[in-house]
């Protein structure tokens, strides 16, 4: 792999728009607007590609659609993380012939994470012809190239070389939300944890430069935005890449500065990188909102170590003391594996042990899958499915219990919360921890801050009314 960060100059940039500019002109001589269809999966990082390639999707001439029936160009922004999501993408990959066989014009490409490994471009090449492009995170930016080459020849592309990485700014975005925005600060990661295909298929760590990040937020807030997420694989590391003073802690402070009513979350951190400056940054500014993602993976040393972690329990435990000893009502939320290769009964409990003593707001749980091209992937395995599928069930009865349990004592608070939407009878709010709360009200209080009484909660979420 080319390790050096390519910056994507302006020019060619500019030269991608010249492209857009010229596939508006191509469906404007056939007196329609196309239609486009554009699916994520994954994680929050893909969620923020997709609204850059659904800002191209504009730029070309494209209306947005949410379904992929009729649609003249569909293109699915694919996660790697689990064998799961790939099973779910290949099939419904597969079943988009039936579309295209309706719509023969239409125009299929594939993206993101799965793009990134060769074995899964080989497979769509031999086996889903009815794909007409596959395009990796690095090859993103040249998607209007990559559209018009289909539209133009008919013929498929595959633009999945190898690389670091790249920085490329100025490419037009189209959010999926007016109220909550996702920011990247950083691409890529360098912990080549174990188990995790990120470092293979993202490239190298490479930050923005903070200069074209204020900008960025500033633009937000003055467009009525009011809950902003910084996203990295590891935020912790921001800056390391450049030569320019400024860290994570700094790039937050400085964006906390801002003028303007919002609130600011970050994801995610790596525990080995995380800083008593950036618990103590969180703490000062109000608009930082007191809500960490700090993923732990196992609470047994030994599995950490197999797992490349760089850190171990006590030094995890430490970081979640010190947290708290600033910031007394921090919501803490985390990812752990369950079955990792080798992992014992002894282990497993050494993670319950963990839950039980740090008592998370919420967990992602995940039991382990094996990333073809990772150390783990080769690693013995002994320990039966079903073995794997008991611990994962005994870790989330231990948690929903721990959560129902928080969730309880904020019954009788009364808390800030954003109203965000609405799900059938009830609008939505989050609190700044991103608790989610359920209220009656009309839609008029979408998009306002107010205050609510905690009156009820379920195990996921908290019941208010307006005071």
């Amino acid at each position: 792999m080319e390790n050096r960060t390519v910056v994507i100059s302006p020019e060619q940039l500019a030269a991608q728009a010249a492209v857009c500019e010229n596939i508006k002109a191509y469906w404007a001589a056939q007196n329609r607007t196309p239609r486009a269809f554009v699916d994520t999966y994954g994680c929050q990082q893909n969620e923020a590609d997709s609204e850059r390639i659904r800002g191209m999707l504009v730029s070309c001439g494209y209306e947005i659609v949410d379904t992929e029936e009729g649609a003249d160009c569909i293109v699915i922004n694919t996660c790697a993380i689990r064998e799961h999501a790939e099973t779910r993408v290949f099939g419904n990959v597969g079943a988009l012939v039936h579309t295209k066989n309706r719509h023969p014009g239409q125009k299929i490409f594939l993206c993101g994470c799965m793009a990134g490994q060769p074995h899964v471009v080989e497979r769509i090449k031999k086996s889903y012809h009815h794909v007409d492009g596959v395009f990796n995170p690095h090859q993103l930016w040249r998607f209007p190239e990559l559209l018009q080459y289909v539209l133009k020849t008919n013929k498929r592309i595959f633009a999945a070389e190898d690389s670091a990485g790249n920085i490329a700014e100025g490419i037009p975005v189209v959010r999926s939300n007016n109220l909550k925005a996702w920011v990247s600060i950083m691409y890529g990661c360098n912990n080549f944890c174990s188990y995790c295909i990120v470092p293979y298929v993202r490239g190298r760590e490479r930050s923005r430069k903070p200069e074209e990040i204020l900008e960025e937020v500033r633009e937000l807030v003055a467009a009525g935005y009011k809950d902003i997420t910084l996203l990295g694989q590891n935020v912790n590391s921001y800056g390391k890449d450049l030569d320019c003073g400024v860290d994570f802690a700094d790039l937050m402070a400085d964006i906390a500065s801002l003028p303007g009513q919002f609130w600011l979350r970050f994801m995610t951190s790596h525990p080995k990188d995380a800083s008593k400056k950036l618990f103590d940054t969180i703490a000062k500014y109000p608009k930082i909102c007191n809500q960490f993602h700090l993923p732990f993976q196992s609470g047994n040393d030994r599995v950490l170590k197999a797992m490349n972690r760089h850190y171990d329990s006590a030094q995890y435990l430490s970081l979640v003391e010190y947290g708290r000893s600033v910031m007394p009502d921090l919501v803490l939320t985390s990812d752990v594996i369950v079955g990792f290769p080798g992992e014992t009964e002894e282990e497993f409990e050494d993670t319950i042990k963990l839950i039980e003593k740090v008592r998370y707001d919420a967990l992602f749980t995940f039991i382990f899958s094996p990333r073809q091209g990772t150390p783990a992937a080769k690693m013995d395995d002994p320990t039966p499915k079903e073995e794997k599928n008991r611990r994962f069930d005994r870790l989330c009865e231990v948690q929903n219990r721990i959560s129902q349990e928080i969730h309880s004592a904020y019954i009788g608070k009364t808390m800030c919360v954003l109203v965000d939407g609405r799900e059938e009878d009830s609008l939505t709010a989050r609190t700044e921890g991103g608790r989610l709360v359920r209220i009656a009200g009309d839609d008029g209080l979408i998009g306002q801050f107010i205050d609510v009484r905690i009156t009820d909660c379920t195990t996921w979420s908290l019941v208010g009314e307006t005071e």
